[in-house]
């Protein structure tokens, strides 16, 4: 029996995995702090039981467990949280949790509801999980002969006859992570899946991991159904989950199998030119904040505020920031309200207190405090400074 525990409180964490080993220490305990440790596990391992934490960096467990349902149907899923809100517990249970169990996590349960888990997943028939696992290598394959076609390579004696059938005419949709971050695997989780849902939900197809910052899907829609409609649930649905900046682009009418490669070219060019464009809005963007920053940098001004004055993401305007000037921020703020103060300690009419004001510090000990951090003396020592020097 293999079980996952994904939970980003390492003292939960092995506690849970203490607990289930010497009650059955024959069980494969495996351990993720985050939902994107937990995506490499399950896709390396057949996991039977998962053990998931609502609150986790990345997505949610909540999300997590919704998102994985499609991949791993076999999985028993269990929820594990801090909070006692029915709210929390009824949601657990209609994404399809088997039970939620609330921290500290009680010993005896736990050991009792894993032997029930292990019970159901032994007693599963194996004539199900044949069938399960040919509807699976049917899927794998389709998709596989999908990416082939799509890359432009050659398919061999592999009969399409089945795809053309299936599919007599369908639409192609790119969706591509702008920035390639060091491990894209929990984002090509969230895009596959999102798209996936969205596709079954419009019609039907099929979507593969085209390369490290793209992934596309064939998508036949429903008579009753739009692009338009799919495209927007799709970019809402990214918009919520994705930490990174992302293009999506969608090709016209297909008939023929034999025109995808070059419409999934034409489609990787326009990306790559909507990323273009981002650029070039990105510098924009940077620059008008750096005005306002100067401008404004007396008031309270929160990432959030500042990024909603030119229209970014927060998140992507706090990495677009560091990038650009080589500072994160927070620094930056500071750094720009302590010059200013450095500028008004010159006249030594003006007190600390107004000062700190004129900078955007309604206090003043907190203004001391940021400005000997900064300076390694305080306001009061650096004055004394400047004049002991004139």
């Amino acid at each position: 029996m293999n079980i996952l525990i994904a939970d980003d409180e390492g003292v939960i964490r092995e506690g849970v995995k203490r607990t289930i080993k010497r009650a059955f220490p024959d069980y494969s305990i495996h351990l993720a702090a985050s939902a994107e440790e937990a995506v490499k596990l399950m896709d390396s391992q057949p996991i039977d039981i998962v053990l998931t934490d609502i609150l986790m960096p990345g997505i949610d467990g909540l999300e997590f467990m919704k998102m994985s349902r499609r991949k791993y149907p076999h999985a028993k899923w269990v929820v594990i949280s801090a909070h006692s809100e029915f709210s929390y517990a009824q949601k657990a249970v209609r994404l399809g949790a088997r039970d939620y169990l609330l921290k500290p996590i009680g010993k005896t349960r736990l050991v009792e509801l894993m032997a029930q888990l292990a019970d159901e997943a032994k007693q599963e028939s194996a004539i199900t999980k044949e069938s399960e696992l040919l509807k699976t290598n049917l899927k794998y394959l389709r998709e596989a002969v999908f990416q082939r076609l799509a890359s432009g390579l050659d398919i061999g004696n592999l009969d399409i006859g089945e795809l053309i059938e299936r599919y007599p005419e369908f639409r192609l949709i790119m969706v591509r992570i702008e920035e390639a971050v060091k491990n894209v695997q929990l984002e090509h989780f969230i895009i596959e899946n999102v798209l996936s849902e969205l596709i079954d939900r419009h019609g039907q197809g099929v979507v593969v991991n085209f390369d490290r910052q793209s992934l596309l899907g064939l998508v036949q829609l429903e008579d009753n159904r739009t692009e338009g409609e799919l495209l927007q649930e799709l970019r809402t649905h990214l918009s919520h989950y994705l930490k990174v900046p992302f293009h999506i682009t969608s090709s016209d009418m297909i008939r023929e199998f034999t025109h995808i490669p070059d419409e999934v070219r034409r489609l990787r060019q326009s990306s790559v030119m909507m990323a273009g464009d981002r650029q070039e809005g990105g510098d924009k963007a940077i620059e008008v904040a750096l005005q306002y920053l100067k401008a404004h940098y007396n008031e309270e001004l929160s990432l959030e505020k500042v990024a909603s004055v030119v229209f970014l993401n927060p998140i992507y305007f706090s990495q677009l920031f560091k990038q650009k000037t080589g500072q994160g921020y927070k620094d930056y703020v500071i750094s720009l309200r302590i010059e200013q103060a450095r500028e008004l300690l010159l006249q030594p009419g003006l007190k600390l207190a107004e000062i700190a004001e004129r900078i955007g510090y309604s206090d003043v000990r907190h203004f001391t405090q940021v400005f000997r951090r900064k300076m390694n003396v305080t306001p009061t020592e650096y004055r004394q400074q400047l004049l002991a020097e004139r």
